[in-house]
């Protein structure tokens, strides 16, 4: 197996590194490689993420991206679309789970508003929102079969705002089609009142498919339900490839402090483990609640512990087996 490894920028460059640590714990005999992407490349070359970069990631079984920045700067292009565009990586996985409660966020990545699709001006601006058909179908087919394998006696939510944007009825008809076809249990849900509903009644939901945007911004809002965005790791599937990323960004304002909470990471690491058959989700999923539970906590979960010293702790209960 073959693994690349993208620190990327702030607190990326804290946390992934700790995860990497998970990583060899449980494939040891893996091949790592580190490529340098992300807004200190930019800085340096003008480019963040350039034609050799992007053939670097296409050699790897799978990739730990760490959050990268992108700053107000106009001539920056966004890394992350280019590297989901150039990879094919359509579907974004965003689980989040808890006592009474298993969610899966299930994003359409490559088109909606996040279609890059652009004109800026001083007076006026403009962003295309594209929703096509074949990208509707082609991520409800996933999100359906999530549900299938993993939420058995589930239901699929399908978040929309088709009273509003004419664009999401084809989004929600297409949704419906596909999960008509396969069998799935639906349900059709305007997005701001699912939102609501989901922090209020996480327990309602198994798994949701929405837009690009729209699916940013639930998975985002959902990390209430679990001590924020640093305990929130995501997939971004395709065809070919697979890259994996905690939820949160590269937060500059603490970057550098050795403060930043490393669980989102380490939970990316578990599933892209589990994505090439690697059993040990449940097994970190029980070593980061045994080493919270003894009282050992980074600073947004109300402790005081740092980055390393919480790593420490939980590659201890993993190499003692609990």
């Amino acid at each position: 197996m073959k693994i690349a490894v993208v620190r990327g920028d702030g607190i990326g460059k804290e946390v992934i590194p700790q995860a990497v640590r998970v990583l060899q714990h449980y494939a040891p005999d893996a091949e790592y490689f580190e490529a340098d992407i992300g807004y200190g490349k930019w800085e340096r070359c003008g480019v963040g993420c350039d034609d050799d970069d992007i053939e670097s990631l296409k050699g790897a079984d799978s990739i730990l991206f760490g959050a990268v920045t992108t700053p107000p700067d106009p001539g920056y292009k966004s890394v992350m679309l280019r590297v989901r565009k150039d990879l094919g990586l359509y579907a974004n996985l965003r689980p989040v789970y808890g006592e009474g409660f298993n969610i899966m966020v299930v994003r359409e990545n490559s088109e909606g508003l996040y279609s890059g699709i652009e004109e800026i001006g001083e007076e006026r601006s403009t962003t295309l929102r594209v929703v096509t058909k074949k990208a509707s179908e082609r991520i409800a087919r996933c999100a359906c079969g999530i549900l299938l394998k993993d939420f058995r006696n589930g239901t699929l939510t399908i978040g929309n705002k088709a009273n509003v944007m004419k664009s999401d009825v084809l989004f929600r008809d297409t949704c419906i089609s596909v999960a008509q076809e396969m069998g799935v249990p639906y349900r059709t849900a305007y997005i701001d009142a699912l939102t609501f509903d989901a922090i209020q009644n996480p327990q309602r939901y198994d798994v949701i498919v929405t837009t690009n945007l729209f699916g940013d911004i639930l998975s985002d809002a959902l990390g209430h339900l679990v001590g924020g965005l640093g305990m929130l790791p995501s997939a971004n599937i395709g065809d070919r490839h697979a890259l994996f990323e905690p939820v949160h960004g590269s937060a500059p304002d603490i970057a550098g402090k050795g403060i930043a909470n490393p669980i989102a990471a380490v939970r990316s690491a578990g599933m892209l483990l589990e994505h090439n058959g690697i059993r040990c989700q449940e097994e970190i999923e029980e070593a980061i609640a045994a080493v919270i539970s003894s009282g050992m906590k980074t600073r947004d979960l109300g402790g005081t512990a740092d980055t390393v010293s919480f790593a420490n702790a939980l590659m201890d209960r993993l190499s003692s087996g609990g």
